[in-house]
Order: structure tokens, then C-alpha cells, then sequence
């Protein structure tokens, strides 16, 4: 049977972030069908910064409860150059790490990633036997990482994580995703991710045209249903494995996500 690999991106840009809630909260999607956990480098105040201690800090608290891919993130938009944004890379646990493919109008802001900037991350995250998760918001972004290949190898099969939704960028229409999705390379793994999600339409779409990943969470929509938002994670993950139980398949376990994912 299909494993479909459930992504939980849990904290929303600008929200405090208390570790023990954290934690409890992704124990609780992990047992409702998550397998990765994406977290950013941020304060307590859930501001981004360089400083990866307190994101070290949740990582532990989180495995110490459950087993969960660790995904740490080398974006968001902020002051931080490449170099910094990389320091997530030094966590020990670290098994993924989003590679960012190229810049982008992201809402009201430029979100700058240079070619030298895919560069120094893609050599970073090799150095440290890290898996790379391609983000791209455009399908330009496919055409610069097969530049990029050329330079470096990669580890096959790749990942990408074709990005929807955000002003500036892509947007979750059924038209817009068979283009992304024609456009990936040959033998690459695929996911999505639909910011300001509002249906779970796209994601249902995105699963039946062979989405390897699914992300979910609060970082990008606490949408549960019309006029209804969760107060947790672990509900919207919930109501994911449904959808995915209902068009039969099943959510990646941890350890299943990783053997797809090539993580050794």
C-alpha cells in the first residue's frame, strides 16, 4: 500500500513558542499520523534568530516524548545572510533541512536566495549527511537546481516541496499544480505545501496526482473547516490521515518516512 508521508510544520511565524507545548502537541500528531516535524530557529517570543539553542531545545523535548523525522529550516524571511540561516544545520539530531531554490516575492517581502546562497546550503547540508528538501515556489526554481546539480552532486532521488499559495508565488489551483508537478525531474520524490490554506481540496488533488509528502500545521494554515480553526496541530494532521485513509492509503510512520526518504 501507498505511504503518503504527513509533514508537520507546527508554529506559526510570530507565535510564542513554549517547548513543553510544543511537544506535547507534536507527540500527539505523530500518534495521529505524522512522521516529519519542520521547525525554524526562533526565540522563545517565536522571533527567528541565529541562535539555535532554544530550537535545540524543542527538538529534545519533542524526541524525548516521540520518534519524528527532524527537519530544521534554512529560511524565512529576515536580516539573517546564508550563513547564519545555516546554523540549524549544526543541530545533532538534524535528518532533513529545507534548501531554499531560488528568490521569490513572498507576501510583501523579497525572499532573497542567490545562486551562491543555494550554493553554500546545498554544501552545507551535504557535509553533514543531511537529506535536502528542495522548497520552490516557481517552476523556475526546478530549472536552477538542475543548473545547481550540474556543480554539486545530489543525493537521488531528490526531494522537492512545490509551494502554493503565497502572494507572489504560485497558487493552489488544480491547472497551476499539474504544471509544477510536470516539471519535476524525472525519479524525484515531490511533496506540497499550501500556505493560507482554506479547503483541503488542493491537498486531496496534490495526494491523488502522487504527492511522496504532505505538510500540514499551523506554520502555513490552522484551517479545520468552514468558519472552524484548530487549536491544535494535532487535529489538523488528524483530519489529513482521514482524507488519505479515505482515498486508501496510509500515513508513513516515522521509520517508513525515512526508508522513502532515503534517510539512513
Amino acid at each position: 500500500m501507498r505511504k503518503v508521508i504527513i509533514s508537520l510544520a507546527p508554529v506559526a511565524a510570530g507565535t510564542p513558542v513554549d517547548k513543553y507545548t510544543l511537544a506535547e502537541d507534536v507527540e500527539k500528531s505523530v500518534a495521529a499520523g505524522a512522521s516529519m516535524c519542520h521547525l525554524h530557529c526562533r526565540r522563545p517570543d517565536g522571533s527567528l534568530t541565529p541562535d539555535i539553542t532554544y530550537m535545540s531545545e524543542c527538538f529534545d523535548e519533542i524526541l524525548r516524548r516521540t520518534d519524528v523525522v527532524v527537519q530544521v529550516s534554512t529560511g524565512g524571511v529576515s536580516d539573517m545572510n546564508i550563513r547564519e540561516r545555516c546554523n540549524p544545520l549544526d543541530y545533532k539530531r538534524a535528518e532533513s533541512a529545507s534548501l531554499n531554490g531560488g528568490t521569490t516575492n513572498l507576501g510583501e517581502a523579497v525572499y532573497i536566495n542567490s545562486f551562491d546562497d543555494i550554493r553554500y546550503c546545498a554544501k552545507a547540508v551535504y557535509e553533514r549527511n543531511i537529506l535536502p528538501e528542495t522548497e520552490v515556489f516557481d517552476i523556475g526554481m526546478l530549472h536552477n537546481m538542475e543548473l545547481v546539480k550540474k556543480e554539486l552532486p545530489f543525493q537521488e532521488p531528490r526531494l522537492f516541496n512545490l509551494v502554493f499559495g503565497h502572494k507572489g508565488g504560485m497558487q493552489p489551483t488544480p491547472e497551476m499544480l499539474a504544471a509544477f508537478v510536470s516539471f519535476v525531474p524525472k525519479d524525484s520524490l515531490w511533496g506540497v505545501t499550501h500556505f493560507g490554506r482554506d479547503n483541503w481540496t488542493f491537498l486531496a488533488m496534490a495526494i491523488a496526482m502522487g504527492a511522496t509528502v504532505v505538510r500540514i500545521g499551523f506554520e502555513d494554515s490552522a484551517y479545520l473547516s468552514p468558519k472552524k480553526t484548530a487549536e491544535h496541530n494535532w487535529q489538523v494532521v488528524e483530519k489529513l490521515a482521514a482524507l488519505i485513509r479515505a482515498m486508501g492509503l496510509e500515513p508513513a510512520a516515522p521509520e517508513e518516512a525515512r526508508s522513502i526518504l532515503g534517510i539512513k
